[in-house]
Order: structure tokens, then sequence, then C-alpha cells
């Protein structure tokens, strides 16, 4: 393994959580392992891993890309991780505001409902989200 690929997997499990990477790692194929690698490698070893900026804030600048682009299986799975970024609900929706002005509001209207689905489901199961 590379420098990159024990930093990008530390920092992954760290904001995503052990049970995310574990499943990951099951669920990963020949065919996908390439694109693990890559995400791993780049997104968490090299740009998350960056030690210029908190990962609060990093991960409001995702939530915020993610909602803006419409990517919803991303987007979910990174409000569940706020609670090990520091990012707490109030930056969530400090994020889709800027969203509602930069990107739209049809795109931050969705981003919110699926929030609040996601928060209604972590109070109702004790999760910290």
């Amino acid at each position: 393994m590379s420098h990159l690929t024990d930093r990008g997997t530390a920092t992954r499990t760290a904001v995503l959580g052990a049970d995310h990477i574990a499943r990951a790692r099951a669920a990963q194929t020949s065919f996908d392992a390439p694109f693990q690698a890559l995400i791993t490698d780049a997104a968490w070893g090299h740009v998350w891993s960056r030690g210029t900026i908190p990962l609060r804030e990093r991960s409001m600048m995702t939530i915020a890309l993610l909602a803006a682009l419409g990517n919803d299986g991303e987007l979910a799975l990174h409000l569940r991780s706020i609670p090990r970024t520091g990012t707490s609900r109030d930056d969530v929706t400090e994020a889709l505001l800027h969203v509602a002005i930069y990107a739209g509001v049809p795109r931050a209207n969705h981003a919110i409902a699926l929030a609040r689905r996601i928060f209604a489901e972590a109070d109702s199961t004790g999760d910290p989200a």
C-alpha cells in the first residue's frame, strides 16, 4: 500500500465510519477495485487528508457540492457522516442555504428534504447524525 492509500483509508474511515469501510470492502469486486483505489488515494488520501482546512469545512463543502449537483446517494452518505466531522445540523442548513442561492432553490429544496429524512431516521434510532 502507498502512503496515499494508508492516509486515505484512515481519513475515509474517520469520516464515513468503520462499518461503511467494511461494507465497501466486502462488496468490492475485481471490476470496481481500481475505482475504489482511485477514490481512496485521490479523494481521501490527497484531498480530504490535506491539513489546510478542517474536516468540518470539507464536509460542508462536500454536502453543498453534492446537493448542487443532485448526487443524492453520496449526499446521504455525507449527511450521515456529520457527527464524525464535527459538522452540525445547523452547519448543514447553512451549506444548503448557499446551494439555494448559488445552485438553485429546487436543488436545495430536494437536499433539505433528504436531510430531514436522514436526521429523522437518526433521531428515531439514536444515531447522532
